[in-house]
């Protein structure tokens, strides 16, 4: 039975939110403690927003460095699709698996709506199901959601309108099995969610798709 683990740190609020996007692709989803982690168990792996450890430091930065996120590189390594939403992309970049930075919004603050996305890379296993240049609306919470390259970097989505700055408007960040992504598409997935906006729900089903074949 394909399994996806939902890791969970101190400070994470979005995993239930995962859960209920898992449920409704079809697919199984677990909520992991990040002390419980352990490599090899999963299919594929979410982190999911929030706020983990408060934000200390950078945001992102404590769970970077921690033995889950070493055991989570064990499983990039071996192929196993990861995504990290929101603070799970802060969380991923910090930890060097995917590049750049993300650092406070420009204009300062933080800022919550939803938001129009354009595809732009739709050959990773969180994507394939998207039409490349296709525009989806998300909700977006962050204050520090501005990317900023460190180096050579892929986009995957990118905001219509930009809302924080991010160089080149990206709103997400793809290398091999790996993605990261500021919008949430976890609270865009049907008619039970603000809005009812479904932008997000393609995403769960591309993943589907990809671990079945």
């Amino acid at each position: 039975m394909i399994v996806v683990g939902v890791l969970k740190f101190p400070g994470t609020n979005g995993d239930f939110d995962v859960l209920r996007a898992l449920e409704l692709a079809g697919l199984r989803g677990e909520v992991v403690w990040y002390k419980d982690y352990r490599s090899g168990v999963y299919d594929a792996v979410v982190l999911a927003g929030g706020f983990s450890y408060g934000d200390r430091l950078r945001a992102g930065a404590i769970a970077a460095a921690t033995e889950a996120v070493e055991r989570l590189r064990v499983d990039v390594e071996r192929g196993v699709p990861v995504l990290g939403i929101c603070n799970g992309f802060q969380i991923l970049t910090e930890a060097g698996l995917l590049p750049g930075a993300l650092v406070p919004n420009d204009p300062p603050g933080f800022v919550s709506r939803w938001i129009r996305v354009r595809v732009v890379d739709n050959e990773t296993p969180f994507t394939l199901l998207y039409q490349r240049g296709e525009v989806v609306y998300m909700p977006m919470a962050h204050a520090e959601g501005r990317y900023i390259p460190t180096g050579p970097y892929r986009a995957a989505f990118k905001y219509v309108d930009n809302p924080n700055g991010s160089v080149d408007d990206v709103a997400g960040v793809a290398v091999g099995n790996v993605l990261g992504l500021m919008p949430h598409p976890e609270r865009a997935v049907g008619p039970h969610v603000s809005r009812g906006g479904v932008g997000g729900l393609k995403l769960w089903l591309s993943l589907k798709q990809w671990l079945k074949t």
